[in-house]
């Protein structure tokens, strides 16, 4: 019998990174390189894990905006998280089926992770200097949150939330807990649609034999509990709390890796 705890660890890691602006690509590269690496089967379920989770915290807000749609505020922003969904499937899938994707290997995932910790600095200062408390979601933020989530898939490293959280906070949705939840809510679908797309790849590429079901399934458990529980602590601690933490945390870890991992892993 297997050792679990590989899968366990895996699992948790990529509850913990996926929706903090810290880049579970990075994390996921790391750990596996001491843990022994998976299947692009087993990433794809780990992910959906964490989709799980978001979706688990959201379920008031999701089931509110589904039954409430004949109030005029409530109808916009569904048709704005519908826009930015739609701009990533339209200009995603031809990127992702011509092959633009950086490897996810040790220096462009870490270069990722430091220019954008600067990003994240960087960005967050101009949106505080914007000044206001925008909280109104914008068809240009809809459609530039959309096009972001494109970058980050071609460019593992970035983080999908920070580049989307960000991109909202500069184009004038300066609140942190606002930007957090519609870039959040906007990877819901994207992500199950990733997910399904790559799953469905692989399955008519390779098959999914030889898969060890019961680390693929407590994987899956466990990126599910724990995203749930960072999900909800990242949207209390964001309304007290600057992003700064989180993008020094990018930079010494990109420059760890640069420093001490083999160029090839």
């Amino acid at each position: 019998m297997s050792d679990p705890f590989p899968a366990l660890l895996l699992g948790i890691i990529e509850g913990l990174t996926e929706f903090l602006p810290v880049s579970s690509t990075g994390h996921l590269l790391i750990a596996q390189h001491w843990l022994g690496a998976r299947s692009d089967f087993f990433n794809i379920v780990i992910q959906a894990g964490a989709i799980l989770a978001i979706t688990l915290v959201f379920r008031q807000r999701l089931w509110g905006l589904a039954t409430n749609l004949g109030d005029r505020d409530n109808r916009d922003y569904v048709f704005k998280l519908m826009a930015a969904f739609l701009v990533t499937a339209l200009v995603g899938l031809p990127v992702r089926l011509a092959g633009w994707e950086l490897p996810e290997t040790v220096a462009p995932v870490a270069w990722a992770l430091v220019l954008g910790g600067i990003w994240m600095l960087v960005a967050e200062y101009f949106a505080e200097r914007r000044g206001g408390d925008g909280a109104y979601v914008t068809w240009t933020v809809a459609i530039a949150v959309g096009l972001a989530q494109v970058v980050a898939g071609v460019f593992p490293g970035t983080s999908r939330s920070a580049t989307t959280i960000f991109v909202a906070m500069l184009l004038g949705l300066s609140r942190r807990p606002a930007a957090a939840e519609f870039a959040f809510l906007v990877g819901i679908p994207t992500m199950f649609a990733a997910s399904g797309f790559a799953f469905l790849e692989l399955w008519l590429d390779e098959g999914l034999g030889g898969e060890a079901w019961g680390d693929v399934g407590l994987a899956f458990a466990a990126a599910t509990a724990t995203g749930f529980v960072v999900v909800r602590w990242l949207m209390d601690y964001i309304k007290r709390h600057r992003f700064t933490g989180f993008a020094i945390y990018r930079i010494v870890l990109g420059i760890a890796l640069l420093v001490w991992m083999p160029a090839g892993s």
